[in-house]
C-alpha cells in the first residue's frame, strides 16, 4: 500500500529567481546572480529554475560549476511565447526558445515552462491586444504549442509545461480548461501556478483532481485576498499588483498549500514544486528570511 509519506517523497521542492525579486535578465534593482545562488542554497533548496534567460550565466560550463559547488541542480528553463498569432511568429519564437532549451538540456533539466505573452504590459498597464482570443487564435495557440512541444521534445528531450498566468489568455478556469481540451495530452502538460490560478479565480485542488494527468509541474505561491480584491476592483495590471504585495509569504494567503500538495501527492507521480513568490521590485535583504521560513513551512506540510 502506498503511504502518504512515500507519495510526498516524489515531490521535489525548489525555488527560483522570481522569489528573489528577479524578473529581467539585467536590472539594477535586482541582486547579482551570485548572491541569488548563495542564498537559495543557504535557504535549504536543492533545485532552481533558470529564471529570465541571461540573468544566470548562459554558458553551461560556467553555470554547472557555479551551481554544482553550491549543491544546486536545475529543474527547468522558462520561455515566453505569443503562439496565438499563428505561423507568422514561429521563426521568431523558435529563435527565442532554442537557446534557452539548449541551456536547460545541458544543465540536465527535463522541463521547459512556457508562459503565454501578456495582453497588457506588466509595467505600464498599456493594453497590447484584446484580452479575449478569437476561435482562430485559439486554434493557432493550440497548434503552435503542440508544434513547440514536439520540436523541443525531439531536439532537446524536454517536456513542455504551459503556465497559466495573470494578464495572459490562459488564466481563468474556463480558459485553462479550453486550452487543455484543445491540446494533445501526449505533448502538452500544465505548470500549475497556485498563486496565478487563485489570482484569476481558479481552484488548484479542483484542477488537480479534474486534470491530474495533465499536471506536470507546480509553482507554489499564495495571494493576499485583501490586496487581490483591491487590484481586481481597480483593474490594476499584474506588475503593479505585485508591487503592492498581492503575492504574499506562505501561509498568509490563499490557496492553502497543504491541500494542494496532498492532491498532487495522490497523483503518485514525480513532480517538481517550485516556490515562486513574485516580488518585484524588492529590497535585497528581504528574500532570504522569507525563503527560509517558506522552506520550513513546506516541511510542515510534509514535503
Amino acid at each position: 500500500m502506498t503511504t502518504r509519506t512515500s507519495r510526498t517523497a516524489r515531490i521535489r521542492i525548489g525555488s527560483a529567481p522570481d522569489s528573489w525579486g528577479v524578473w529581467f535578465p539585467d536590472d539594477p534593482r535586482q541582486i547579482p546572480w551570485q548572491r541569488f545562488l548563495d542564498e537559495v542554497a543557504a535557504a535549504g533548496y536543492e533545485w532552481i529554475e533558470l529564471g529570465p534567460y541571461g540573468y544566470l550565466p548562459s554558458d553551461a560550463r560556467v553555470l554547472a560549476e557555479e551551481t554544482g559547488r553550491r549543491g544546486l541542480r536545475v529543474s527547468a528553463g522558462t520561455v515566453f511565447t505569443g503562439l496565438h498569432h499563428g505561423p507568422a511568429v514561429w521563426e521568431r519564437t523558435w529563435d527565442h526558445v532554442a537557446s534557452i532549451a539548449a541551456l536547460t538540456h545541458a544543465m540536465g533539466a527535463r522541463h521547459l515552462v512556457v508562459i503565454p505573452s501578456f495582453w497588457r504590459d506588466d509595467k505600464t498597464g498599456a493594453v497590447l491586444e484584446d484580452a479575449t482570443l478569437s476561435a482562430e487564435q485559439w486554434g493557432h495557440l493550440a497548434a503552435g504549442t503542440e508544434r513547440l512541444a514536439r520540436e523541443v521534445g525531439e531536439r532537446y528531450g524536454l517536456r513542455v509545461v504551459v503556465h497559466p498566468h495573470a494578464d495572459t489568455h490562459i488564466d481563468t478556469e474556463e480558459n485553462v480548461a479550453r486550452f487543455l481540451d484543445a491540446t494533445d495530452p501526449a505533448l502538452v502538460s500544465l505548470c500549475l501556478d497556485t498563486g496565478h490560478y487563485a489570482y484569476c479565480g481558479g481552484d488548484s485542488v479542483k484542477l488537480i483532481e479534474t486534470y491530474g494527468a495533465r499536471v506536470g509541474y507546480l509553482h507554489l505561491k499564495q495571494v493576499d485576498p485583501a490586496v487581490l480584491a483591491e487590484v481586481r476592483a481597480q483593474g490594476t495590471p499584474f506588475g503593479p499588483a505585485v508591487a503592492r504585495g498581492v503575492m504574499c509569504e506562505p501561509p498568509r494567503g490563499v490557496p492553502e498549500l497543504a491541500p494542494v500538495l496532498d492532491a498532487a501527492a495522490r497523483l503518485d507521480v514525480d513532480l517538481f514544486a517550485i516556490v515562486e513568490q513574485d516580488m518585484y521590485p524588492c529590497e535585497p535583504d528581504v528574500p532570504l528570511p522569507i525563503a527560509r521560513r517558506t522552506r520550513g513551512y513546506l516541511r510542515s506540510c510534509g514535503v
